[in-house]
């Protein structure tokens, strides 16, 4: 392998301030976080989004990778709020709906990726190591770096596809009282517990561990 001093590093590279907001909250820069970067300030322009406060924007994420990161931290989806419902497919396809105008965008990632930044032979060497199962972390680092700092190069359009979405706008975040589950006594959401035949309810879990099915 040549000598790594001369790739390219973040410090080197003026980053959006939008993804330095969601490598602080994901831990490191990496394709994965990008393609999130990339679909969430591509809904904000299409469908004039601001973060979410509360529900008004909602994302339906078909798996749960390091993209849905990015998401949250732009477009303020959580699961805890609801807003971000994950359906892991392992698809890369995320829908973005606008809940004031009812106005959904499915986006989804075109074919194989294919490098074509400015160390061609550097990756290609990477992604050999990284095939053969012999790359070392620093490679790995430097493969993910090289392969987001040119994702981040294209054009919207070369990376995804966008279409309406047709499918129907998802429920609010449900709210009910907690109960006791009457076998282990924990607090649970009392519509998502379990009643016997003879009246007991019960948490999932325990549930299970006595035959019921949900």
């Amino acid at each position: 392998m040549n000598d790594l001093s001369h790739m390219p590093s973040t410090a080197g590279h003026k980053l959006p301030e939008g993804l330095k907001r969601c490598i602080g909250f994901h831990g490191h820069l990496c394709p994965g976080l990008v393609y999130g970067y990339l679909i969430a300030k591509e809904a904000v322009r299409l469908l004039g989004l601001r973060r979410s406060q509360d529900e008004e924007v909602v994302v339906i994420s078909e798996n749960d990778t390091c993209a849905v990161d990015a998401l949250q931290v732009l477009l303020g989806t959580t699961t805890g709020k609801g807003n971000l419902i994950l359906k892991d497919y392992g698809k890369n396809v995320f829908t973005v709906l606008s809940r004031s105008d009812k106005h959904a965008l499915r986006f989804s990632r075109k074919g194989h990726y294919r490098y074509e930044g400015e160390y061609p032979e550097e990756f290609a060497e990477l992604e050999a190591a990284f095939a053969a199962g012999r790359a070392t972390m620093k490679q790995r680092m430097r493969q993910k770096l090289l392969k987001a700092l040119d994702l981040l190069s294209k054009p919207f359009d070369a990376v995804f596809d966008t279409k309406e979405a047709k499918s129907p706008e998802p429920p609010y975040a449900p709210l009910a009282p907690s109960e006791a589950c009457t076998r282990c006594g924990e607090m649970t959401m009392a519509t998502r517990m379990i009643e016997t035949k003879d009246g007991r309810p019960l948490c999932i879990p325990c549930a299970e561990e006595e035959g019921l099915s949900h």
